[in-house]
């Protein structure tokens, strides 16, 4: 059974993933291997080059939130070929913060949701990326809505701080066995 793991920016879903592979359950990131195919493809490299001029990250995300064609164009480039190394990964589990604006969500038999409030989400972006609240709220209003995602998934993990995680993952792991 293939699964992905989603939620919007700062809900938690890289702690949850670190806490499944300390399970034992292999989970292919999504961000790490956009990244990683950005670096060591050089079509993609081309295309990306044709949009921003630019392959610094910092100008990718300029790039992006300037606009929703923006991001569509980049996202037209990048989307294919994660996808495309996803399925040949041979890995089940899967983490994407935007699963089903990607259309990934394909390529997976059960969803789980990863949520947490928004002043937390933001603290953890604002921590994480040692960027300003107003670009946390851009990049958080630039995703699916929490709600969203949460009704489309089949499970959910609440990541506030004060729920346990572990039980929840244990909780998860055992439904899934079951089916």
């Amino acid at each position: 059974m293939k699964v992905g793991i989603t939620g919007g920016i700062g809900a938690g879903k890289s702690y949850v993933c670190r806490i499944l592979e300390e399970l034992g359950i292999t989970v292919y990131d999504c961000d790490s291997a956009a990244k990683r195919l950005l670096h060591t493809s050089p079509a993609l490299q081309q295309q990306i080059l044709a949009l921003v001029e630019s392959l610094d990250k910092a100008d990718i995300s300029r790039f992006l939130l300037a606009s929703e064609d923006n991001a569509q164009a980049i996202n037209a480039i990048i989307h294919p070929a994660v996808f495309r190394d996803f399925q040949e990964s041979g890995i089940d589990w899967m983490e994407s913060a935007i699963l089903f604006e990607s259309g990934i969500y394909r390529l997976v038999d059960r969803v789980v949701a990863v949520s947490a409030p928004l002043e937390v989400r933001i603290s953890r972006i604002m921590a994480r990326d040692g960027i300003s609240r107003e670009k946390a709220v851009q990049w958080i209003n630039r995703q699916m809505p929490q709600d969203d995602v949460i009704a489309r998934a089949d499970y959910h993990i609440v990541n506030d701080g004060t729920t346990d995680i572990r039980a929840q993952i244990k909780q998860l792991l055992a439904t899934i066995e079951q089916q």
